[in-house]
C-alpha cells in the first residue's frame, strides 16, 4: 500500500481547531509550544477560542485574518503530523493545498519547524497586503468543466475590464476562479450562461492565485531566498506543476510562482494515483481534501483524515 499525505490550505480553519491535539497528545502539545515561541505571541489561544458564545464571531474574525489564518493551519498540520509519525505512519509522497505546500515540505523535512512556521507568517502577512492594496475577489464554479471555465477568463479578460483566471483546479466539477472583482463578476455570469450547476462568490479577503498577488512576490522571493531548502524525504507534488519534486531550487522557485499561478490539485491526485497512492490521508483542519479525492478519483477512493490516530498506526509506503 502507497499512502500519499494531503495538507489543507485557507479556508479550512475554524475556531477550536488544535485543541483536541494540545489536550491529548504531548507530541502535539510541544508544536503549539514551540509555535508560539517561535511567533512571539500566543497563536493557540487563537486557534483553540475561549469557548464562550459570546466571544465566538470575534474570535472566528480574528481566525481569519491572513497572516494568523496561514500559520495556524500550518501548526495544526504539523500537530497532528507529529502524532501520526509517533505511530510509524511514513508516506511514499505529500501534497498540500496552497498554503498547504508549506506543510507538506515541512512535513517531508524540506523545511524546519521553525521556517515552516515564520514563512507561512510571513506569505500570510503579504498576501494579506497585496489583497489591501488591490482589492479582488474569487468565486467556485461547479459544474462545469476547466476548459470551459479558463476559456470565459480568458474571454472576459481580453476585453480590458481587469483580469481573472483559474486560482484552483480543485476537481473535475470544480473549479475557482480569482482576479478583479468587476472581471470576476462577469465571469460568473458568462459561466452561468454557459451550464455551471452553480457558481458561489467567495468570502475572501483577496484575488489568491492571481495577478493581483503581484504585490507580495517581491517580499516572498526574499524570504525564500533566505530559507535553507533540503531535499524531502519523500517527493513533493507541486501546485504549480503537479510533479513530483525532491529538488530544493526547483521547490523555492515553484513556490514563488504559485502566489500567482493556479493550484492544480486535479492532476495531483491523478499523478498520485498513478504513481500508485492508493490511501490518502488528510492531515489538518476539515476533510476538505478527501472530498476532493473522491471527486476527482471515485467515491471508491480510499482516504482518511489524522484525527483516527490508532486506525492511521503503522501505514508505510510499498
Amino acid at each position: 500500500m502507497k499512502t500519499a499525505i494531503l495538507f489543507p490550505g485557507q479556508g479550512s480553519q475554524y475556531v477550536g481547531m488544535g485543541k483536541d491535539l494540545f489536550d491529548g497528545y504531548a507530541e502535539a502539545r510541544q508544536r503549539f509550544e514551540r509555535a508560539n515561541e517561535v511567533l512571539g505571541f500566543d497563536i493557540a489561544s487563537v486557534m483553540f477560542g475561549s469557548g464562550d458564545e459570546s466571544k465566538a464571531e470575534a474570535e472566528g474574525e480574528a481566525l481569519k485574518q491572513t497572516d494568523v489564518t496561514q500559520p495556524a493551519l500550518l501548526i495544526h498540520s504539523m500537530a497532528s503530523w507529529a502524532v501520526l509519525q509517533s505511530r510509524g505512519v511514513a508516506p511514499a509522497m505529500a501534497a498540500g493545498h496552497s498554503l498547504g505546500e508549506y506543510s507538506a515540505l515541512t512535513a517531508a523535512g524540506a523545511l524546519t519547524f521553525d521556517d515552516g512556521v515564520r514563512i507561512a507568517r510571513e506569505r500570510g502577512r503579504l498576501m494579506a497586503g497585496a489583497g489591501s492594496d488591490r482589492k479582488g475577489a474569487m468565486a467556485a464554479v461547479l459544474g462545469l468543466d476547466a476548459a470551459a471555465v479558463t476559456s470565459a477568463c480568458d474571454e472576459v479578460t481580453s476585453e480590458g475590464d481587469g483580469v481573472v483566471q483559474p486560482a484552483n483546479f480543485n476537481s473535475t466539477d470544480q473549479v475557482v476562479i480569482s482576479g478583479d472583482a468587476s472581471a470576476v463578476e462577469r465571469a460568473m455570469s458568462l459561466i452561468g450562461e454557459r451550464g455551471a450547476r452553480r457558481v458561489i462568490a467567495l468570502p475572501v479577503s483577496g484575488a489568491f492565485h492571481s495577478p493581483l498577488m503581484e504585490d507580495a512576490r517581491a517580499g516572498l522571493a526574499e524570504a525564500l531566498d533566505s530559507l535553507e531548502i533540503r531535499s524531502p524525504a519523500c517527493p513533493v507534488y507541486l501546485n504549480v506543476t503537479a510533479e513530483p519534486t525532491r529538488d530544493p531550487e526547483e521547490i523555492r522557485r515553484r513556490l514563488l510562482e504559485q502566489l500567482t499561478s493556479p493550484v492544480r490539485w486535479t492532476q495531483i491526485m491523478q499523478h498520485m494515483k498513478e504513481a500508485g497512492a492508493d490511501r490518502f490521508i488528510e492531515v489538518g483542519a476539515g476533510k476538505v481534501l478527501s472530498g476532493l479525492a473522491k471527486r476527482t478519483l471515485g467515491r471508491d477512493a480510499a482516504t482518511a483524515q489524522a484525527g483516527k490516530f490508532d486506525e492511521l498506526a503503522d501505514i508505510t509506503p510499498a
